[in-house]
């Protein structure tokens, strides 16, 4: 009985608490999205993947350069008629023999095919990190956008709930006046209720707008979707213009993006790639050296069986030397090894130049974006600002019966559309103005 008064006890203590983390986890910020998404990115993943595998590659060609070293050990029984290995004669008897050996190599010279091949892999692992980092960019920007368009669509469905609201209080006042019979205009009431309705219509889209883009959110940081989940606003005070021109940010861009970055290296490798495969045209010239050394239980010295040991030692041989191997004919396979690294070579220009007039063209889209939307909202701020005016003016006359409904309609649909406009353009800039910064490598919270 105590111990369950001690569970029920802890029970009442925890449950608040798990209630209250809950809670507190209900709102994300835009960094925890952004820490969340690189984490658990399968794309960022497989390119980490992909760095490692490239580390690799570049480790065995610095690798290459140590000599090769092996061993081998033989000890087995020959039986019938075999060669005795001590006096390599032939013998018909059963025997155990046992052979020991150990090998060198090394590479002097072979057309600095591994200098190269350093070089090239060391090349490519630096684009894999280039390739890394953009992954991460990426992930990082693609939060960013879906996380603004939440925000966006959020003040954009408390917008539409403001005018269900305004309408719905029109209404009300209207469905009283009629009631006292105090009503003008009966037709009044039901231009406000098509007016209500179309609002209430509005919402529903609004909302279902807003959810379609948290689900959006949540499936770039891969975790499940939670109608609750709430994200945090962010300050409008930074909605600037861009203070550089188009080509003033593509030249920075140049220097700055990570994908930029691995063209170039990968341009780089290529022509190392080549230098590699040209050097199998010239001899390659090595050191080589072995130790070796044996016994055979048939060998004797006075008719007496020379001792394992003894034969160790006494038979124990050494050997070095040098040798040149000299390509002739293998094929073609080294011209044709030639001639592929020079096409992924061309392939890899082709990469390179691409790249740079991808970056030109949609540094020049988002620039002119960025401007248009910059424009944009701040000729909706004074657009918004007089159809507020003019709506307060109209509701006025509207409630002191002086304006026919049409009108107050009128009025309250042009300030409707000029507010949601005004959130949708504010937005744009924060969008674009994230692009423009990510394109500067300063992208920033």
């Amino acid at each position: 009985m105590r111990h369950f008064k001690s569970i029920l006890f802890s029970l009442i203590i925890l449950v608040p608490a798990l209630a209250h983390s809950q809670t507190a986890d209900s709102v994300l910020t835009l960094q925890q999205c952004i820490d969340i998404a690189l984490k658990n990115n399968l794309d960022v993943r497989k390119s980490g993947l992909d760095l490692q595998r490239a580390k690799v590659d570049k480790n065995q060609a610095k690798e290459n350069l140590l000599p090769f070293i092996s061993a081998q050990v033989d000890h087995g029984i020959n039986n019938g008629r075999s060669i005795n290995p001590y006096t390599n004669t032939y013998v018909d008897q059963s025997l155990k023999f046992a052979n020991y050996n150990a090998n060198g190599d090394l590479t002097l010279f072979s057309g600095l095919q591994n200098l190269n091949k350093i070089k090239q892999t060391s090349l490519a692992y630096k684009a894999g990190q280039m390739d890394f980092q953009q992954a991460k960019d990426l992930v990082t920007i693609n939060t960013i956008t879906a996380y603004l368009q939440v925000l966006d669509n959020a003040e954009l469905l408390a917008q539409v709930e403001n005018q269900v609201q305004v309408s719905k209080k029109q209404l009300d006042r209207l469905e009283i006046l009629e009631k006292k019979g105090a009503n003008k205009l009966p037709s009044d009431l039901y231009d406000l209720k098509g007016t209500y309705a179309d609002n209430q219509v509005n919402y529903v889209n609004a909302k279902a707008t807003y959810q379609t883009s948290k689900l959006n959110l949540l499936q770039i940081l891969n975790i499940p979707y939670r109608a609750n989940l709430n994200f945090e606003r962010i300050s409008g005070s930074d909605i600037v213009k861009q203070d550089n021109t188009s080509d003033e940010v593509y030249q920075t861009a140049l220097n700055q993006l990570a994908y930029v970055k691995a063209a170039t290296l990968r341009r780089q490798s290529a022509e190392k790639g080549v230098s590699a495969a040209k050097g199998a045209l010239f001899p390659t010239v090595s050191l080589f050296g072995g130790l070796n050394t044996n016994y055979s239980s048939a060998a004797q010295l006075n008719d007496k069986p020379i001792r394992y040991w003894d034969q160790f030692k006494n038979n124990y041989n050494t050997q070095f030397g040098v040798t040149v191997r000299i390509p002739i004919l293998n094929y073609f396979q080294n011209r044709n090894k030639i001639t592929l690294a020079k096409i992924d070579l061309e392939e890899q220009k082709y990469v390179e130049e691409n790249t740079r007039v991808q970056l030109r063209q949609n540094v020049e889209q988002a620039y002119m974006n960025m401007s248009n939307a910059y424009d944009r909202y701040q000729t909706l701020q004074e657009q918004v600002k007089a159809y507020a005016e003019s709506f307060r003016i109209a509701e006025i006359r509207f409630n002191a019966g002086v304006l026919t409904s049409v009108d107050y309609v009128l009025a309250k649909n042009y300030l409707d559309r000029a507010n949601l406009n005004l959130i949708n353009a504010r937005y744009d800039c924060y969008i674009y103005n994230k692009i423009l910064d990510y394109y500067q490598g300063r992208l920033s919270l």
